[in-house]
């Protein structure tokens, strides 16, 4: 009888189809999510412009799809726990995509706000569950950067958001961009059929012949036999209260620290991604050029995300997210400084590379940090929590818009949170972490007895 610890099945993987698989539908469904929420950014002068309401109201407006990304979050992302992560990101994509198109059909700011709420819970419950997948299937020397260049995805669908939103609104109108975001409903049979269920749910569901093929799929010089047995680390083990479990083995303290990082970059995040478009263009640009600052943006984010995610690989991650939130804290001052035009595209990329791809560096630690079996818990009420953030943003930066403050006072409203960041994730235990405490175990143990190291089998005595 051999006993297989699925958990060091994926740390010690080499990298094939079966990862670039569920890299390809995890960004995938990444790219349809930014799309989703960037589209209200984009569109936003035009529906402030035909349904009539002023800054502070299009602030509310905006912040509605925030609030139901907080629900959407927690619930959607600890709800993976119990019945599978697959069902739960279908659920998501089902909730982002239809009432995404539902909000393009609104007349007024009321049923707008409501459709972009019941939207925000699809858009908030997919992100802790396609980087809880990610993060489980990646091989450990591999696993920032795939999580990150995955996770550029989201800043892959605010260009396009961008890029569409320049043609379709000035033709079709802003509702159009709203319409198109139905399209990934078609895609739910294929992503069910093809993306493989969590691991830690299967054992616990005692689906081992679900399991033998993926591990076989991890490691195709596995060879399953009828009496193979399967088991996780007992920190990987669910638990009957996975929220609870955030807060022992002494996580506690760094829980607390990601909630304040990610409320704080997330208010950067949607700050910008909410107001850019509007300050630009009063500060003298034109529509189409304000677009193209929010088109510069995402491609900063992209690049921000893969650089991040490499650096994270081979340095450690902490200090990198901690000099990217620094980073964020100086450009995103300097968007308020007046300069040639050139230069500040140059800023507003740094802008995007430090604040979206922080974002995405910050879930990737945040991946690493908890326990397979409460991964999605964790990262769903970091998320979760961070999202009051993201609803106070629009609402702030939208009341300072409209009582006319210089531009400058503006960005720093949205600077000063990448400070306090940096703070809270400088403070984070990191060897309390998932992978901190797997790197000194392997270490511990040298090389895995069996038929094949990679799959980490012992034989039972």
């Amino acid at each position: 009888m051999r006993h297989i610890d699925v958990h060091k099945v994926a740390d010690q993987a080499r990298f094939n189809r079966f990862h670039g698989l569920v890299m390809f539908w995890c960004a995938l469904i990444i790219i349809f999510d930014g799309y989703d929420l960037a589209v209200a950014g984009i569109a936003l002068p035009s529906i402030m412009k035909q349904m009539g309401v002023q800054a502070t109201q299009a602030g509310f407006m905006v912040s509605s799809a925030l609030f139901g990304m907080m629900f959407g979050a927690i619930f959607l992302g600890t709800i993976a726990d119990r019945i599978g992560r697959r069902w739960a990101i279908v659920i998501c994509i089902a909730l982002f995509s239809v009432f995404t198109a539902a909000a393009g059909m609104t007349n007024d700011p009321v049923m707008f706000s409501v459709t972009r709420f019941l939207a925000g819970l699809g858009i908030g419950g997919v992100m802790p569950n396609v980087v809880a997948q990610m993060t489980e299937y990646s091989p450990r020397k591999l696993r920032s950067t795939m999580v990150t260049l995955m996770f550029s995805g989201y800043a892959v669908g605010g260009m396009l958001a961008a890029v569409l939103g320049k043609g379709l609104i000035e033709s079709h109108g802003w509702q159009s961009v709203f319409l198109a975001a139905a399209a990934p409903v078609v895609l739910i049979p294929f992503i069910l059929k093809s993306l493989p269920e969590s691991m830690p749910f299967l054992l616990k569901q005692g689906r081992h012949d679900e399991l033998k093929a993926i591990v076989a799929r991890l490691d195709p010089s596995f060879k399953p036999t009828a009496e193979d047995r399967f088991a996780l680390p007992a920190v990987d083990k669910a638990a009957d209260a996975p929220v609870s479990q955030l807060f022992q083995d002494g996580r506690g303290f760094s829980t607390a620290m990601f909630w304040i990082a990610f409320f704080m970059c997330l208010f950067m995040v949607y700050a910008l991604s909410s107001w850019l478009t509007k300050l630009m263009a009063g500060a003298g640009y034109s529509l189409g050029s304000a677009l193209t600052f929010v088109l510069t943006l995402n491609f900063g984010a992209m690049i921000g995300a893969i650089g991040g995610g490499w650096l994270a690989d081979r340095f450690n991650i902490k200090w990198v997210l901690f000099s990217m939130y620094v980073l964020a804290a100086v450009s995103i001052t300097l968007l308020g400084v007046p300069m040639p035009t050139e230069a500040l595209f140059v800023v507003v990329g740094l802008a995007g590379a430090s604040t979206i791809g922080t974002q995405i560096v910050t879930y990737a630690y945040a991946g690493q940090f908890y326990p397979m079996a409460i991964r999605s818990t964790g990262i769903g009420f970091a998320s979760g929590v961070g999202r009051s953030g993201a609803i106070l943003a629009p609402i702030v930066i939208g009341t300072l818009v409209a009582m006319a403050l210089p531009l400058q006072q503006n960005f720093i409203a949205i600077a000063i949170p990448a400070l306090i960041a940096a703070v809270a994730v400088a403070m984070i235990r990191h060897g309390r972490s998932a992978s901190a405490r797997a790197h000194a175990a392997g270490a511990t143990a040298g090389t895995a007895v069996g038929t094949s190291p990679a799959v980490a089998i012992t034989a039972a005595k």
